[in-house]
């Protein structure tokens, strides 16, 4: 990278999966420059997930206020300063706009085929495309603009021995675990209650796991939870709404495995090196699913694409989702089943 380049500025609000998705990106520039200053612009609710990284100045920005409150924060807590460059790693036309507020030399966005949303108009130099169609591909490579080496990619979320602690008090010993994380934001990316009920007795009378329920505390994850416990024949520890994002890291970290659809529970369980039972029909896993390891995946969106939409999914845009009710009913609780027996055989081997 230039020595030109002293001071850089990452513009990525959210979500959970995609702030766990810029983590080889920004690990990747602190390992090659570490005497660059690096302001990351982030959403205040993740911030509390890689908030505490060293070496890095957050400006934690509350999204629910409007446009025009957000973007006057951003230019009075930004006023003066100038970047060398601009990482806009969002593509919402809200982003782009936001965008406006950052003064910077170079303004770094996405190829001409993944721009929409006007983003074309907010920049002045372009990533190339992702040899991979994963998410994560995609923003590693604005690294390669700003001429980083390549390296192993790196997740690394601090958390705390209080966290870890929290950790081995809900989850002591060494008895194999399975979290369930039941709920995405998108609701229609949502598995039925019955299908996780029967996993989580599959595993307790199968494979002797204990089965841990972890999500947010709002209404329909605490309801989606309490459906769960009341379904399943197994007990279960629910957690729902009683752990911090830094908690939930340190669970993740102690769990076998984690069950759950395309949310950040996947990618923070992917980050601290969980194996993740990934539910996939409305939306692809070859772009969004656990970046890692593919192998424990159930993955119904070419289905999903044949029978919503009438297209095989490879000919589906890159990012398109097919987010109709019903669609997660593709997935099938044998090929869940089946797909917890082959990782736990795997463990064995």
């Amino acid at each position: 990278m230039s020595a030109a380049v002293e001071s850089i500025c990452i513009f990525r609000l959210s979500a959970l999966g995609d702030i766990t998705h810029m983590l080889p990106l920004v690990h990747r520039i602190r390992a090659h420059r570490p005497d660059a200053r690096i302001t990351w612009i982030i959403g205040r609710f993740e911030a509390k997930l890689v908030g505490d990284l060293p070496g890095i100045e957050f400006i934690a920005i509350d999204k629910k206020q409007g446009l025009a409150a957000v973007w006057r924060e951003l230019r009075t807590r930004l006023h003066g300063r100038r970047f060398d460059a601009l990482l806009l790693c969002q593509l919402a036309a809200r982003a782009n706009l936001l965008s406006t507020a950052i003064r910077a030399r170079r303004r770094i966005g996405y190829e001409w085929a993944k721009s929409k949303e006007g983003h074309s108009l907010f920049i002045n130099e372009r990533i190339a495309p992702a040899a991979g169609r994963h998410v994560l591909d995609t923003l590693y490579r604005f690294g390669d603009v700003l001429g980083l080496p390549d390296a192993p990619k790196c997740w690394d979320i601090p958390v705390s021995d209080a966290d870890r602690a929290f950790a081995e008090q809900h989850l002591p010993g060494e008895q194999p675990t399975l979290i369930i994380s039941p709920c995405s934001s998108h609701v229609l990316r949502n598995w039925h209650v019955a299908g996780y009920a029967r996993v989580a007795e599959h595993a307790a009378n199968r494979h002797g796991m204990r089965v841990m329920l972890c999500g947010g505390p709002s209404a329909i994850e605490r309801e989606t939870g309490s459906a769960i416990e009341r379904e399943s024949k197994v007990p279960l520890i629910n957690l729902i709404g009683k752990d911090t994002l830094k908690q939930a890291c340190a669970l993740m970290a102690r769990a076998t495995a984690v069950l759950t659809p395309d949310a950040g529970p996947m990618h923070i369980a992917n980050a601290m090196g969980t194996p993740v039972l990934g539910l996939h029909a409305a939306t692809d896993s070859t772009r969004s699913g656990p970046y890692s390891d593919l192998r424990w995946t159930v993955d119904r969106y070419d289905a999903a694409a044949r029978k919503f939409l009438n297209k095989p999914g490879p000919e589906l845009p890159w990012g398109k989702r097919v987010e109709f009710p019903g669609v997660m009913d593709l997935i099938e609780i044998d090929a869940v089943t089946e797909r917890l027996d082959a990782l736990m055989a795997a463990r064995q081997a």
